[in-house]
């Protein structure tokens, strides 16, 4: 009798009840061809409504009820005899043969769906989905893991718990209090803030104290050059005034960075990518090359910012997207590319109209999509009003945070240094903020109308 990996696999799918649970989950139809994607489909109908393996006469029966052509029907009855002719085959070999056939018939049907996307031909996906598309292909495999036990795993949770988690810590106090001692990888950690507020001012600041913590860096900018970053950087840590780095002769201003260069082990890569045009494929294609030609890996990445990216999965024009699918789609790929590196990324989006003027945003002052604070793991509002300006003073306020409750120490303040593009602790007694009365009521006016109420 002559037999084929295929029929191999369907004929102990139907026959082998043991290897039928392992295997079945991770089997897609689309893996087989012909007339055996039709057998399988009817199996796995089967299965799924009775929980049980079918038998050559219910099979039979089956088929004949299905929208079979004459000649389909026909082909798919002179096969199920021999599918359920049972043979003793090795479960081991049988599993690890099954496996390799689905990576094998995953990659034949990612790059056949690839070469319709390369020809224009596919209804919805765009050549930014190329990379997604194979790395999935590449990553079928069989896990038999199918979650956590909370009594047999008991021992495996203890240990997760007792376990220190790799941070990056910030250099501000109330920052590592609200994340449990700073970010942990694989995260998302989004900055809310008005235009001129200070997002950029904020990642470049956490951006210049993670590489004097000997950390890699790499800040991906598509709003400013490559050169107003760093020049922000520079300021940052050479402290130096902004507007005076162009006065500093050549000497100190090469001194005052070597003298740097010997205190951290880090490296600071900027990029830039014009407005709109990178999505997360080039990130993903940026750290590969990084790493070929620099040997440079980055612990954590900065991308300035979230809006101004591209979907490498949807078209952005058209009309077909709306905002909230789009901007929703770019978070996820982002947080899927600090899943894939093994790290932190941070970056920021704009408040509403009505946020802008706001002296205490909520989620609901997230312009374009509330979904990015959906997928985000961390975010939270960088406030400015003109008595916090008088003091050089920012507010902070949690809006979203997976790391610890954020309803403590929910709205809090950190020092400002434009000048040098640096925030600062302040002094606890000026921490005014920490609980949840609104932020109104501490102010000026606020007071004034209280008093006004007496």
């Amino acid at each position: 009798m002559q037999t084929n990996i295929e029929q191999t696999i369907l004929r102990n799918l139907l026959t082998d009840e043991k290897y039928m649970r392992k295997v079945l989950p991770f089997i897609k139809p689309d893996y087989f061809q012909g007339i055996y994607k039709t057998l399988f489909k009817e199996a796995g109908k089967y299965v799924a409504k009775y929980n049980k393996l079918p038998t050559s006469e219910t099979m039979g029966i089956e088929l004949n009820d299905s929208n079979l052509s004459s000649e389909q029907f026909q082909m798919a009855m002179d096969i199920v005899p021999q599918l359920f002719a049972v043979e003793k085959i090795d479960q081991d070999w049988l599993v690890d043969s099954t496996e390799k056939w689905c990576q094998d018939r995953a990659i034949h049907n990612a790059i056949m769906e690839s070469i319709t996307i390369i020809d224009g031909k596919h209804d919805s996906l765009t050549k930014g989905a190329l990379p997604d598309l194979l790395s999935k292909a590449l990553g079928v495999a069989f896990d038999t893991n199918v979650g956590h036990d909370y009594v047999e795993n008991a021992e495996q949770r203890y240990e997760f718990y007792h376990t220190e988690e790799d941070r990056i810590p910030f250099d501000l106090e109330y920052f590592n209090k609200i994340t449990k001692g700073g970010v942990p990888n694989k995260t998302l950690n989004i900055a809310l803030a008005g235009t001129g507020v200070g997002k950029s001012l904020f990642m470049c600041h956490v951006a210049a104290n993670a590489l004097v913590e000997g950390r890699n860096v790499l800040y991906i900018t598509m709003e400013m050059a490559e050169e107003r970053i760093a020049e922000r950087i520079d300021a940052n840590l050479l402290n130096v005034p902004i507007d005076q780095l162009d006065t500093m002769s050549k000497d100190m201003f090469t001194t005052k960075v070597n003298n740097l260069a010997k205190k951290t082990t880090g490296k600071l890569i900027v990029k830039e990518y014009p407005t709109g045009s990178a999505h997360s494929g080039h990130f993903r294609g940026l750290l590969n090359e990084l790493k070929l030609k620099k040997q440079f890996e980055p612990d954590i990445i900065f991308i300035d910012y979230l809006n101004i990216c591209a979907s490498s999965r949807m078209k952005a024009m058209g009309g077909s997207i709306n905002s909230y699918t789009y901007i929703k789609a770019i978070a996820e790929e982002l947080r899927g590319l600090a899943v894939e590196f093994n790290l932190p990324i941070f970056s920021a989006t704009q408040t509403t109209r009505s946020g802008f003027s706001n002296s205490d945003v909520g989620l609901e002052d997230t312009s374009e999509s509330f979904g990015l604070p959906a997928t985000a793991d961390l975010m939270f509002a960088l406030i400015s009003t003109e008595e916090l300006e008088k003091m050089n003073q920012m507010m902070v306020k949690q809006l979203k945070n997976r790391y610890n409750d954020p309803t403590q120490h929910k709205r809090f303040v950190i020092g400002v240094d434009r000048s040098k593009m640096r925030l600062f602790d302040v002094d606890e007694n000026d921490q005014t903020l920490t609980d949840d009365t609104p932020v109104f009521d501490k102010t000026e006016t606020g007071k004034r109308f209280e008093d006004f109420k007496l």
